[in-house]
């Protein structure tokens, strides 16, 4: 099988060496030509791409595809400025320094640090990776349902659609205090699975790749919802954009 189809751009030995959250099959290279829900294959450097995530010796914030406005009235372009400017950037910040406080440790030959860095590492880049998929995977132009090979995956896994989108919303709306909700492929089984991430990074499936993830941390939500987090779930599927999923999938396949 190949092993250079990518889903985001990020630098795959940097990324493997760091977080355990995605699986190797999430965090390959750049510009992959992948299925979009209607069964149409798109174009090399697609929205399945995430640009300017790692550049010159750190990781960046990456632009969103769209403007903070666009996902109206889903979501608020307050609530969009907010967790892309301020709550994603912080991650990508702390994974920076927590990178660069480790190459610290290793020149002074000095670990006693090395449990905080580590633990703030795999905190931070999963924060970035999370919310970097999260941007790609709406649209405003999102919404309806999956088509082609996805649809019928999770026909035969979940028994329909509507049963899969069942499963995903209340594994969401369940989700203990902050984190995501995700919908997974498993390369093991060779199924798509359904799970909840604890914080950024707990609970995670590891070797699994993330398809679909949706963000129920507080500040993703509050200023609009406040605590209807049931609410913004049920919503949020009006921006789901399945092409980008279905890329996601059929490079996972591919990959492993």
């Amino acid at each position: 099988m190949s092993r250079d189809i990518p889903i985001i751009e990020l630098d795959r030995r940097r990324v493997l060496q760091g977080l355990g959250l995605a699986g190797a099959g999430a965090l390959a290279g750049a510009g992959v030509q992948g299925v979009g829900a209607s069964g149409d294959e798109k174009e090399p450097g697609s929205d399945a791409g995430l640009d300017g995530s790692y550049e010159a010796g750190e990781y960046t914030l990456p632009d969103l595809p769209y403007a903070y406005d666009a996902l109206e009235p889903t979501i608020d372009a307050r609530i969009m400025e907010l967790h892309h400017s301020a709550h994603h950037r912080g991650y990508v910040d702390g994974t920076n320094d927590a990178l660069e406080r480790l190459q610290g440790l290793r020149e002074s030959d000095d670990f006693e640090g090395i449990k905080r860095a580590k633990r703030d590492l795999s905190f931070n880049l999963s924060g970035h990776v999370n919310h970097s998929i999260f941007w790609r995977n709406m649209s405003p132009d999102g919404g309806g349902d999956p088509q082609g090979t996805l649809c019928q995956r999770l026909i035969e896994e979940f028994g329909s659609v509507e049963r899969f989108r069942e499963e995903f919303s209340e594994a969401a709306k369940a989700v203990e205090s902050n984190g995501w909700a995700w919908l997974f492929y498993e390369p093991v089984a060779d199924q798509l699975i359904v799970g909840q991430v604890e914080s950024q990074n707990r609970l995670a499936h590891q070797n699994a790749t993330p398809l679909l993830g949706l963000d129920v941390w507080e500040h993703a939500y509050y200023l609009q919802y406040e605590n209807r987090r049931g609410e913004y779930v049920d919503a949020w599927w009006d921006v789901v954009d399945w092409d980008d999923v279905a890329a996601r999938f059929k490079a996972a396949k591919a990959y492993w």
